[in-house]
């Protein structure tokens, strides 16, 4: 565990920052894979199985009712593996995002401390430090890996009926077929999501993980714990955003060939959400909200216990080789 009197971003050298956040995304991205797919599912899904009046126009699209529900229609339709559909460009979304998130959170705090001085009495409040640190931290992260985060909820939302064959061929039939652009679609509601999510996250962690670790929790360490609230609380406020990311992302000539066949044309980050209120009403904005939290809560766990184990055991693994040259 990281020694209380040091802070996030004060840790290890940059090699071992990305080393750390590599390994933390890689292991996250691969317990809560499932949770993501279902999530994606139910985004995706426009109509609602206690509204008949939504099931004129399904093309074949199923309906999923739940988490549970949607997990047991796609293990009896797709089989078990179909929970990780889209795994790869994930885990190298994730593994990349991790480690320019945590990175540039590190990197941009430096350069605060040195514009605005570091220690008591001098440079910004903690708070305002932590914020702008995780704000840049994840507008970097998310735009560099975009196309990865496009792909992955592309292969999730493919049924039986494959769309794209392979990932080298999905990447192929985009660029032809879209242009560079494709592989951007969504972007700006995934940028407007995740500064204010990133920024809430880490000054909520950062400002709750050193209390809380040193208190005796029953249920696990104070920095899983305090990377849970954090996420939970960050999650929910930015999630309209996030369905408007994942329908923008399947827009284009393959709209119709995914496992919901009936995915309505959205244009624009604001004409997407007044379309889904209007159609939806503001469940509609909602929609995968549980599984996102029950998602959130290991994921960031995960992460945030990874990084702070795989972090240390490099920087002593590191002051070991430095005593051995002496």
């Amino acid at each position: 565990m990281s020694k209380s009197d040091q802070r996030l971003q004060d840790e290890g050298s940059r090699l071992q920052v990305v080393a750390a956040g590599a390994t933390a995304g890689l292991i996250s991205r691969f317990v809560v894979a499932p949770l993501d797919v279902v999530k994606i599912r139910l985004q995706l899904q426009s109509h609602s199985l206690s509204d008949p009046l939504t099931h004129v126009d399904l093309r074949g699209s199923p309906i999923y009712k739940g988490t549970i529900g949607t997990f047991k229609h796609i293990i009896a339709n797709e089989g078990i593996t179909a929970l990780w559909k889209g795994n790869v460009p994930a885990e190298l979304m994730y593994v990349a995002y991790a480690s320019i998130q945590f990175t540039t959170y590190r990197s941009t705090t430096l350069l605060l401390q040195r514009v605005f001085g570091k220690g008591e009495g001098k440079g910004l409040p903690q708070p305002a430090e932590s914020f702008i640190s995780g704000a840049a931290a994840g507008a970097t992260a998310t735009a560099a890996t975009y196309p990865l985060d496009l792909l992955r909820t592309r292969f999730a939302a493919q049924g039986n009926d494959r769309v794209y064959a392979s990932l080298r061929r999905a990447i192929s039939d985009i660029r032809r077929d879209e242009g560079v652009r494709g592989f951007f679609r969504g972007l700006s509601p995934a940028l407007a999501q995740i500064v204010p999510f990133m920024g809430l996250f880490f000054a909520v962690y950062e400002g709750a993980r050193l209390p809380l670790g040193k208190m005796e929790l029953p249920w696990g360490t104070g920095d899983a714990t305090a990377g849970v609230v954090a996420s939970v609380i960050a999650k929910t406020g930015v999630f309209p955003l996030d369905l408007v990311r994942k329908r923008i992302q399947v827009q284009g000539p393959t709209r119709s060939r995914y496992v919901h066949k009936n995915i309505p044309e959205y244009k624009g980050t604001v004409s997407t959400l007044r379309t889904v209120l209007k159609r939806e009403g503001i469940r509609g904005l909602y929609r995968g909200l549980t599984v996102s939290l029950l998602k959130a809560a290991p994921a960031s766990a995960v992460t945030m216990w990874t990084y702070e184990r795989m972090l240390n055991f490099l920087i002593g693994r590191g002051e070991k080789a430095h005593m051995r040259n002496e």
